[in-house]
C-alpha cells in the first residue's frame, strides 16, 4: 500500500502556478494603477485563472489513470482529486474492477472428432494500469478474443468424454494458458467458466442410449448378485430345515401367494416331502381294488347258483 502512495502523484505545482501568477499580474496592476498598463496587468490575471480548471481532474474509487507529458508516460494516479499541466498532459483512465467478458459460442471438433458448441465467460481485473494502456490498444477486446482462440486449441485436443466430465479442468487450463500470454498486457486472468456445451442431437440419443444400456447392465448384476445371495441363504436353510418344516414353509407361501384370488397356483409336492402319504394311499388303492374283485366273483358264483335251482 506504501508503494502504491509514493507511486502516486498529487502535485499542486500546476494548480498553485496558476493561482500564483494571477495574484502576481493582480499586485502589478494595483501598484501600476491609475497607469494604462495596470489594465494590461488586470487582463492577464484575468486570463492566468481561464487554464485553473484543466488542472484539476478526478478519478473514482475503481479508476486509476496515467499522465503523459507531450505523448510520453509521467506518472501515475490513483482515485480522488490529482492535478496536471493543461495543454502538456493528457490523462488516460482505466477500470481497476473485476469484468467479466463473454466469449461467444464457437462450434468445435473434439480429439475424437465429434462437433460440440461450447462458450465460456472470462473474469479478468487490471493490475498494472500502465501496460494496460501502454502495451495493449484495447485490452478486454485482445484478452476476449485470445481466450476465444485458446479455448477452441484447448478443446480441440481432449475427448468428449473428458469435455463432459473434466469441465472445471479444462475450464483451469485455458485461465492458464490465457495468463500467461497477457502477462505484458498488465492483467490478471481470475477465472474461466464454460458455460454450455451443447452437443448434436444424434450425439445426444447416442449418450441417452450409452446410459440406458449401463443402468440397465447396472441393474441385471445387482439382481444376479442378489438372486446368488438369496440362493445361498436358501441353501443354508434348507440344510437346516426338517422335511416337515419345509412342507411348512411351502403352506405359508401357498397362503402368502393366495391372497389374491385372481391368481391360479400350479406347483410340484416334492416326493421326499410326502412319501409316506403317497405309499399308505397307494396300498389303499391296493386293497380297495383287491376287495372289489372279490365281492365281484361272490356276486357272479351267487347268480350261477340261483339260476341252476330255477
Amino acid at each position: 500500500m506504501s508503494e502504491k502512495a509514493t507511486e502516486y502523484s498529487r502535485s499542486l505545482a500546476p494548480f498553485a502556478f496558476f493561482i500564483i501568477l494571477s495574484l502576481v499580474f493582480i499586485v502589478l496592476a494595483l501598484i501600476n494603477y491609475p497607469n494604462p498598463i495596470a489594465l494590461l496587468y488586470g487582463l492577464i490575471a484575468a486570463v492566468s485563472l481561464f487554464p485553473l480548471p484543466a488542472t484539476v481532474a478526478i478519478n473514482k474509487e475503481w479508476e486509476e489513470a496515467i499522465i503523459l507529458r507531450l505523448g510520453k508516460f509521467q506518472r501515475l494516479v490513483g482515485p480522488g482529486f490529482f492535478f496536471k499541466w493543461p495543454y502538456i498532459e493528457t490523462f488516460l483512465k482505466q477500470d481497476k474492477r473485476i469484468i467479466n467478458l463473454d466469449i461467444q459460442r464457437q462450434e468445435v471438433m473434439t480429439k475424437d472428432n465429434i462437433s460440440v458448441t461450447v462458450d465460456a465467460v472470462v473474469f479478468v481485473k487490471v493490475v498494472n494500469t500502465k501496460y494496460s494502456i501502454v502495451n495493449i490498444r484495447n485490452v478486454w477486446d485482445s484478452v476476449m478474443k485470445y481466450a476465444q482462440t485458446t479455448m477452441r486449441d484447448v478443446v480441440g485436443n481432449v475427448e468428449l468424454d473428458e469435455l463432459l466430465a473434466r469441465r472445471d479442468e479444462v475450464a483451469e487450463k485455458i485461465a492458464h494458458m490465457v495468463e500467461r500470454e497477457t502477462q505484458e498486457w498488465g492483467v490478471d486472468i481470475i477465472s474461466v467458466k464454460l458455460q454450455t456445451v451443447e452437443l448434436p442431437e444424434d450425439m445426444k440419443r447416442v449418450i441417452a442410449r450409452q446410459a440406458e444400456a449401463e443402468r440397465e447392465k447396472r441393474a441385471v448384476i445387482i439382481k444376479s448378485e442378489g438372486e446368488l445371495t438369496a440362493a445361498e441363504n436358501l441353501e443354508r436353510a434348507v440344510q437346516k430345515m426338517s422335511n416337515r418344516a419345509m412342507y411348512l414353509r411351502t403352506l405359508s407361501s401357498l397362503e402368502d401367494i393366495s391372497f389374491d384370488q385372481s391368481n391360479t397356483i400350479v406347483f410340484a409336492v416334492p416326493m421326499d416331502i410326502v412319501k409316506g402319504e403317497v405309499i399308505g394311499l397307494s396300498a389303499f388303492a391296493e386293497a380297495n381294488k383287491a376287495t372289489k374283485e372279490v365281492q365281484k366273483s361272490k356276486t357272479k358264483r351267487a347268480n350261477k347258483k340261483e339260476k341252476r335251482e330255477f
